[in-house]
């Protein structure tokens, strides 16, 4: 069995708002979880398209039906339909992660040679 990132519940979301289904002939009707697992890989990657990995299909494919669905809005009704609950575990923002500026601190600042 292969690991996705996606969940079944949160596919289960997302798999409605989806452009053609199986049975539809050409880019839209192919396997749209992994189309989106392809996304979200070069997504966390921040890969070329050309360097998709053969598991998620043929490269250009994936490209192609990615800007269909740009085009199509179909990003954006799939983030509505997973952000309904969201995680507020990476929203909190917690001082061991943030920091200051050196002004902040209290250390001295401006030109060291006075005119």
């Amino acid at each position: 069995m292969e690991r996705f990132v996606l969940t079944d519940a949160q596919w289960a979301k997302m798999k409605p708002h989806c452009l053609g289904k199986p049975t539809d002939p050409g880019r839209s009707g192919n396997d749209n979880r992994r189309f989106i697992e392809a996304v979200l890989w070069i997504a966390r990657t921040g890969s070329p398209w050309r360097d998709l990995p053969d598991l998620f299909g043929n490269w250009n494919t994936a490209f192609k039906q990615y800007r269909d669905w740009v085009k199509a809005d179909v990003f954006f009704r799939l983030f509505e339909a997973c952000s309904d609950e969201p995680d507020m575990e990476y929203a909190m923002v917690d001082a061991t992660i943030v920091k200051v500026q050196r002004h902040g601190q209290g250390a001295k600042g401006g030109l060291r040679a006075r005119p």
